[in-house]
């Protein structure tokens, strides 16, 4: 079933080769908000193995309001009709999950009615699609903006009860060269809320396509192997994955609050070293990073073998071109 589903989207948003952080937000145009391709059962089984591990562990609330928490689901529900009638239906009560057999009966405020295994509507809902999902809200009154829902189970290596309950501002405090952006935090929020839908990219450094990075590793795994991020050449594999993050930002003015799905996706080292442009791209927005930077996406130990390892390429290219020339030059003078 899942074999026959698209190809994924392939993201390479490295578009200038500058390394920035920048709000980015696009317009979403005719794009999906929710991807389904044949990698679905690889995402539905991480989020399984999360569930299994300590649900707890990958999803979290603070002050999330039954209104806030009724439209949420309100959207996730149409919204999945809507993209992709083919995988889910709904009459009314009962929403029909095709690619993962789920039916979820919601009442008529979008809650679960009951469920042996989801805890709420939100939880079942975020098992159905491949995305995270966080939800933001806003009291205007106090004023205060929080992070109020938060289904992470493809963390890059950050945790959801490090975020859950805490503004736009601290959010995102740790990233390197945020200090900038987050002057226009308050704006940034009310732009969530009251305009878009938008998306922006995000890309980091890995060593594997595991899309659960939690910083705390679950029980059984050696701590350090977890983790990756470490710079290793073997054979023919590559040693790095390129770790892209699509980020899609629905606004609720209605109840003052905003929905953000996050989809992880990876491109193989290998295949952008073999792109002169793409190579070029990668080498550029690397060495454009501060020492801040490369510290914060994991890059500090193994910076210079990256960049010797593409550099190694360009040199290959330079060689066969040499080659190629003096070939054609030999040839010329020995018909």
């Amino acid at each position: 079933m899942f074999e026959d589903l698209p190809q994924p989207t392939r993201y390479f948003p490295i578009e200038r080769g500058v390394y920035e952080v920048a709000a980015g937000l696009k317009p979403l145009g005719q794009e999906h908000v929710f991807q389904i391709d044949n990698q679905f059962e690889k995402y539905r089984t991480n989020k399984e193995a999360c569930r299994a591990e300590n649900l707890k562990k990958y999803f979290l609330t603070q002050d999330y309001s039954p209104t806030v928490s009724r439209e949420v689901n309100r959207f996730l529900v149409h919204q999945f009709v809507k993209e992709h009638p083919t995988h889910f239906s709904w009459d009314g009560s009962t929403l029909q999950c095709a690619l993962t057999g789920d039916e979820l009966k919601l009442d008529s405020n979008y809650e679960l009615v009951s469920h042996d295994k989801y805890v709420s509507a939100f939880d079942a809902l975020c098992s159905q699609v491949q995305e995270d999902i966080a939800v933001m809200r806003r009291d205007t009154s106090i004023p205060k903006n929080w992070l109020a829902a938060l289904h992470l189970c493809s963390p890059s290596h950050w945790a959801a009860s490090q975020k859950i309950g805490k503004n736009f501002f601290d959010i995102h405090s740790p990233v390197a060269g945020i200090e900038k952006l987050n002057k226009f935090a308050d704006n940034l929020v009310d732009t969530m809320i009251r305009k878009g839908p938008f998306s922006r990219f995000v890309w980091s450094f890995g060593t594997d396509d595991r899309l659960n990075h939690h910083p705390d590793a679950p029980p059984g795994w050696d701590p350090a192997e977890w983790k990756g991020r470490t710079f290793r050449r073997t054979g023919n594999g590559s040693p790095f994955m390129l770790r892209v993050e699509r980020q899609v930002l629905w606004g609720l003015p209605e109840v003052d609050a905003s929905v953000f799905m996050i989809r992880t996706s990876f491109v193989d080292g290998n295949e952008i070293r073999r792109s002169q442009r793409e190579r070029s791209l990668l080498r550029a927005g690397l060495l454009s990073m501060t020492p801040e930077s490369r510290i914060y996406k994991g890059l500090d130990s193994c910076f210079d073998e990256i960049i010797s390892w593409l550099d190694e390429a360009d040199e290959a290219v330079f060689m066969g071109i040499q080659v190629s020339a003096l070939e054609s030059l030999d040839s010329s003078v020995n018909p």
